[in-house]
């Protein structure tokens, strides 16, 4: 089927690499800020928060104003202000609540939402418009190897206190953490029945791919370093449950280190294999990015 990954009434299964140089891929507020980490394996981490949100601005940035394309968890809006709106032009029942706010933001009949903080509803016995289930979750990002996270002292040549200027000081002491490089691993799962009941359609896929192929473009910052997209790879099943496991088609995709003696500094110190030739009946592979020769 051509662009199967673009139909919404079959499930997908996603495989994505990234990479990061010389920054912090998603600092750990809980760590002074520092790289994310698997203790017992020295991996590193990114959180699907943090990738759902480069997701969501990136679709801000493609969809602007579209009605249809609006974002539920945005910076500097209240989700109870949001959820109160949609019963309001419910009459306030909480299922059609919950198709108004599926219709009006894609982030929720993407990846879902908790709807149960806004006001108590007369006569129902939950509060706001219950929970969404989104069709698309994603896991955490896992790097393909152990990271090597570094603290640099850094300076400024200005104080933030005018008392500590009066008092002679003309600099400030400061650290920034960063990985030298790491090449990190996510898989993305599409349900094909909770889209039906969300309202995914072929355009919000080709949103949401073009999404992930463009986060990082609009998502610099001194701290984050440079970061890129590495590999998109969309596993199409014929129907919408599936004819093989999810994981027994992420696994035909697979990348090692080139040279295991030599610290990997980019993507090509690694070999990306994929192997696709005896995929169960009906399963195809899209290859969306793919950055190895």
């Amino acid at each position: 089927m051509t662009n199967a990954h673009l139909d919404p009434a079959i499930r997908h299964d996603v495989v994505i690499y990234f990479d990061v140089t010389d920054g912090n891929p998603n600092g750990d507020p809980d760590g002074a800020n520092q790289p994310r980490i698997d203790d017992t394996t020295g991996e590193g981490l990114v959180t699907d928060v943090a990738i759902k949100r480069k997701i969501r601005n990136t679709v801000s940035l493609l969809k602007g104003d579209d009605p249809r394309y609006g974002i539920f968890v945005e910076a500097g809006h209240a989700l109870n202000t949001r959820i109160d709106k949609a019963l309001k032009e419910s009459a306030g029942d909480p299922a059609d609540a919950r198709t108004w706010l599926c219709d009006h933001y894609f982030d929720i009949r993407t990846f879902g939402a908790v709807l149960s903080t806004g006001a108590k509803v007369e006569g129902k016995k939950g509060r706001g418009a219950g929970q969404i289930y989104g069709p698309v979750q994603l896991t955490f990002a896992r790097s393909v190897d152990p990271i090597d996270p570094t603290t640099h002292a850094i300076t400024r040549v200005t104080q933030t206190k005018q008392e500590d200027i009066d008092k002679g000081e003309s600099t400030e002491m400061g650290s920034k953490w960063t990985v030298p490089y790491g090449l990190y691993r996510a898989h993305l799962f599409y349900s094909a029945p909770r889209a039906a009941q969300t309202g995914i359609t072929g355009d919000d896929l080709a949103v949401l791919w073009q999404s992930i192929e463009m986060m990082f473009e609009h998502d610099r910052s001194a701290t984050r370093g440079e970061m890129k997209l590495c590999g998109l790879y969309v596993f199409n099943h014929p129907n919408s449950l599936g004819a093989a496991s999810a994981h027994s088609l992420t696994s035909r995709i697979d990348v090692k280190a080139t040279n295991p003696d030599k610290p990997a500094r980019r993507h090509t110190d690694y070999t990306r294999t994929i192997a696709t030739d005896d995929l169960p009946t009906g399963i195809t592979c899209t290859t969306l990015v793919d950055l190895w020769p």
